[in-house]
Formats: C-alpha cells, sequence, structure tokens
C-alpha cells in the first residue's frame, strides 16, 4: 500500500494515471503530454510500474495500462477503516 501512496503523491504521477485511465498509452505519447527529460519520466513510469501499472512491449514501444482493481483495492482499504465506502452507514438526519 505505501508503494501506491507514493506513487500517488506526485502530481505528475497522477497526471499520468489520468491519462491511462481514458486507455491504453506508449511511453512517448504519455512522455509528450509533459514538459519533462525522458529520464525524469521514466524514473516516474517506475515508480507507477511497482503497482498502479502494468506493460506491454509492442516492438519498440512500451505501453501502459492502468491497474484498476489494484487502485480500487488500496483506495478501499485505505477509506473503510474511516467508516467509508460501500459499506458505511448511511449519514444521519438532521431535524431540521
Amino acid at each position: 500500500m505505501n508503494q501506491v501512496f507514493k506513487a500517488l503523491s506526485d502530481p505528475t504521477r497522477r497526471r499520468v494515471l489520468q491519462l491511462v485511465r481514458k486507455g491504453p498509452m506508449s511511453g512517448g505519447e504519455l512522455s509528450d503530454q509533459f514538459d519533462f527529460a525522458k529520464p525524469t519520466m521514466s524514473a516516474h513510469f517506475a515508480v507507477l510500474e511497482a503497482d498502479l501499472v502494468h506493460t506491454e512491449k509492442i516492438g519498440k514501444s512500451v505501453i501502459y495500462h492502468l491497474k484498476f482493481s489494484v487502485l480500487e483495492e488500496v483506495l478501499l482499504g485505505f477509506v473503510h477503516p474511516f467508516g467509508l465506502g460501500a459499506e458505511a452507514p448511511e449519514p444521519k438526519e438532521t431535524p431540521g
């Protein structure tokens, strides 16, 4: 879970996740969305690959796919102790 929160702590990595949420994208397509050098983007991709994305090599391209199940599992695991999520109790109505 710590790896996921590390990945989510950075705005660039959150933006990458938003982009691949729409569908798989190559590393080049993703890098074109940012004003960073390729080595910087590679470092971001490496953090995301730890848990939140999986890669597929097609020829010379690396395609990034979002791991919805991992993201959902971690986020639900985080919110449940706070009484949030699918099993959260309904809020009480206030009189008035």
